[in-house]
């Protein structure tokens, strides 16, 4: 009996696969951006930092000329995620569309949770020359020890204190959602039986709610210096559709056509300048909204949930946003609305010009057409004169050889006949050149 393949062996097949060049980079998204395994006591300190969709060569310079200073291996060309333990502190770096995340990790026991920092023990001189600018920082710290209301009232430094039950009830959750002297936020997590996945996981989902919410808020700013502009173009607008309501005008239309076309262009800029603001802000609020889902949480005695502050301090600021991106997307269509109605009444007031106009040279072409007739009359007795003049000198000069020839004779018996054959050959004509016409 033959000794059955090893392991090694399985993971080796005898062919080999024609792979799609993306296969590799698709499987590994799944895996890109994985939780850090907690065993508190710990505490952590998270920097989300705006640095633009350029690329991220800098950032990853930066990376690497700290990882030199402390002696790690350095992160690949290509990647966008980087975790490495620097000894002392624990670095956990992502790249995200438009901003990116640092967070720094130190394990140990302590009193404070906010005395002594995780971010302390990176290079003082490293962390001031982060590319981009920092949108969110948070100090976050994760014990099981169980502190009073006076406790909790110096940590959040008097403010008042969002939190709840998470997790099945596993662990506890607070912060205040306000930027202290140091210029972070703070983040305290119970271990009430939190296991190590579950500890990272927690404190991920809420670093990224904290993230994702500022993300989101930028876009309201954009929609409160937006709203005024909307209502002018609104007004500029009623007035225009009033305008073409009423009597129609050419050279009126075309200075309206021109205010529309001028709203329009303000319209599209305005689309292009802050369109994409919008769109990223309606995502990042969903994100925020699941992450607060898979928090799972429970209320605790006299104290507001994070869900429950989301919906009443970001949920309006999103609304607004919302609202003044659909008011833009509505003004926008009511422009090329009306934009169409005028140049559907420009364009028939033109059809109206030109049929008038081909009227008019339809007329001019029948009066053409009789004077050609009462002209090519005229001919006829003219070249039927010129004949009859050559007929007479004929006769004379038959006359003058001796031949009995009356040339008045002569004259009255060719009239009938020369004026028959001037006609004839002018209707052949005629013809002839009016089939060249129409062919």
């Amino acid at each position: 009996m033959s000794d059955p393949m090893s392991p090694s062996d399985l993971t080796v097949p005898p062919y080999r696969l024609a792979e799609h060049p993306l296969r590799r980079t698709l499987a590994d998204e799944v895996h890109a951006r994985p939780y850090e395994p907690l065993r508190p006591p710990v505490r952590a300190s998270h920097l989300a930092v705006a640095t633009g969709e350029g690329p991220h060569a800098i950032e990853r310079a930066h990376l690497q000329r700290l990882c030199a200073r402390l002696g790690v291996v350095p992160p690949t060309s290509d990647g966008n995620h980087f975790a490495c333990d620097f000894g002392a502190f624990r670095l956990r770096w992502e790249r995200h569309t438009e901003f990116s995340t640092y967070t720094f990790y130190r394990s140990g026991g302590f009193d404070d949770p906010f005395a002594a920092t995780a971010i302390d023990l990176a290079p003082a001189d490293w962390l001031a020359e982060l590319p981009g600018t920092v949108l969110v920082a948070v100090h976050a710290a994760c014990d099981a020890v169980r502190r009073s209301a006076d406790d909790m009232a110096v940590i959040f430094g008097g403010h008042p204190v969002v939190g709840s039950a998470v997790v099945g009830a596993a662990g506890q959750a607070f912060t205040d959602f306000h930027i202290h002297q140091d210029g972070f936020s703070r983040l305290l997590i119970y271990d009430l039986g939190l296991t190590p996945g579950q500890a990272g996981r927690l404190l991920q989902r809420l670093l990224e709610i904290e993230t994702y919410r500022v993300m989101a808020l930028l876009a309201f700013p954009v929609a409160r210096e937006l709203a005024p502009a909307l209502t002018e173009m609104g007004t500029a607008l009623a007035a225009i559709m009033a305008a073409i309501a009423g009597p129609a005008g050419e050279t009126e239309d075309r200075a309206l056509l021109g205010r529309l076309t001028d709203l329009a262009a303000q319209a599209e800029h305005r689309a292009v300048a802050h369109g994409y603001r919008f769109s990223a802000a309606k995502a990042y609020y969903d994100l925020v909204q699941k992450r607060i889902e898979e928090l799972r949480e429970q209320r605790l005695p006299g104290m507001q949930t994070i869900g429950e502050f989301m919906d009443r301090r970001l949920g309006p600021a999103m609304n607004t946003v919302q609202s003044t991106a659909e008011r833009h997307r509505t003004l926008a269509a009511r422009i090329a609305r009306g934009g169409d109605l005028l140049r559907t009444r420009v364009d028939i007031a033109l059809e109206e010009k030109n049929r008038d106009l081909l009227k008019s040279m339809n007329r001019r072409a029948e009066l053409q057409l009789r004077l050609q007739e009462t002209v090519e009359g005229l001919s006829v007795v003219a070249i039927s004169y010129y004949l009859l003049g050559l007929v007479g000198y004929a006769a004379k000069g038959l006359k003058a050889f001796g031949l009995p020839v009356d040339s008045d004779l002569a004259g009255l018996i060719g009239l009938p006949v020369v004026l028959g054959l001037v006609a004839l050959g002018v209707r052949r004509l005629r013809r002839a050149i009016g089939k060249r016409s129409g062919e």
